[in-house]
């Protein structure tokens, strides 16, 4: 099982140890300028929710929580992780896949990676993340998912008889998705599943008999609670970029600046001002160039560049301050 041991009883049932801790783990990578997210199949699942992320419970011979994920990846995956962080403790009572009225700790990570052949045991597969969360891609313009959804949350807004929890909820839709003169913040991923989930507008709203619908423009759903589990992680990336480096662990040792503005666009879901943002990674001191060009290309060959680690030592946070080159409504 992927969210929780189970132990058989003397009846030959079998039941949820309520003191199981499972673990599970999003996997990122960014490949020509789009932004993935590695999956695994889950049988048992209603139809069109076999997607799920590499996930397994904590046993006896994992010394450390993030050994146990790292051999549970390599065994679903065959991927050996390099940088992975500690992303938050799934601990709500009555959780997809456990026993009702149990609680079930599901330990999350996240962790970072350059696309690489898949294999192992469970049909692993690099997904472009934004299939489940299409409405939070705005490198276009304003995503049409956002055109089938917002009445919809108006409506669910505007459906309680007490006036206080209607503006409650219209509150929430400001803070969220800018609706009523709010602003959009891409780093509230997670809020915004949240509420479309409280709204019933998922298909995991609906539990385990929640089938995904074709066209939902709400995106694919997931297996068990795991797509909530990767809107966090997008959220935690978001902010994490604007002051840490990190998005360097996404990238080939040498790169060009178009190829790292891409990735910085497609983690964030928004286009940015190009020269803002070269002038930004000057700013920053964040690369260096090399003695290499692009080659093969029908266009003017580019210089290489790479991350300058150097630049950890001298600045507390240096990350980049995205600004974004139209405004997202």
């Amino acid at each position: 099982m992927t969210e929780a041991e189970a132990r058989p009883t003397g009846a030959g049932r079998t039941v949820l140890n309520p003191s199981a801790v499972g673990l599970v783990a999003v996997i990122v990578a960014a490949t020509d300028g789009e932004p993935r997210a590695l999956t695994v199949r889950v049988p048992g699942q209603a139809a069109g929710r076999q997607d799920g992320l590499p996930a397994g419970p904590l046993v006896p011979e994992h010394t450390t929580l993030e050994r146990g994920l790292r051999a549970w990846v390599e065994r679903q995956t065959d991927q050996r992780l390099g940088y992975v962080e500690q992303l938050y403790t799934f601990g709500d009572r009555d959780r997809e896949g456990i026993a009702q009225g149990l609680h079930s700790l599901s330990v999350a990570y996240l962790a970072l990676a350059r696309e690489a052949r898949t294999g192992g045991l469970s049909e692993a597969a690099w997904q472009n993340w934004y299939q489940y969360l299409p409405y939070e891609d705005f490198r276009q313009g304003r995503p049409a998912a956002l055109d089938a959804i917002e009445p919809k949350l108006l409506a669910w807004a505007a459906a309680p008889t007490d006036a206080k929890l209607r503006r409650l909820r219209a509150d929430r839709l400001g803070l969220t998705f800018g609706l009523g003169g709010g602003a959009w913040n891409e780093e509230r991923v997670l809020e915004r599943y949240e509420l479309l989930f409280e709204a019933g507008l998922i298909p995991e709203a609906k539990g385990n008999a929640g089938a995904a619908m074709p066209g939902d423009p709400t995106g694919i759903p997931m297996a068990f609670d795991h797509r909530r589990v990767l809107a966090t992680a997008i959220g935690r990336l978001r902010g994490k970029i604007k002051y840490r480096p990190v998005v360097f662990e996404l990238m080939p040792p040498t790169f060009t600046l178009f190829q790292l503005q891409r990735t910085v666009e497609a983690l964030a879901g928004s286009e940015l001002h190009k020269q803002n943002f070269r002038r930004l990674v000057a700013q920053q001191g964040l690369v260096e160039e090399t003695d290499w060009v692009t080659s093969g290309t029908t266009g003017r060959p580019a210089r290489l560049v790479r991350f300058r680690r150097e630049v950890l030592l001298e600045r507390p946070a240096p990350g980049l301050r995205l600004t974004p080159s139209r405004r997202q409504s």
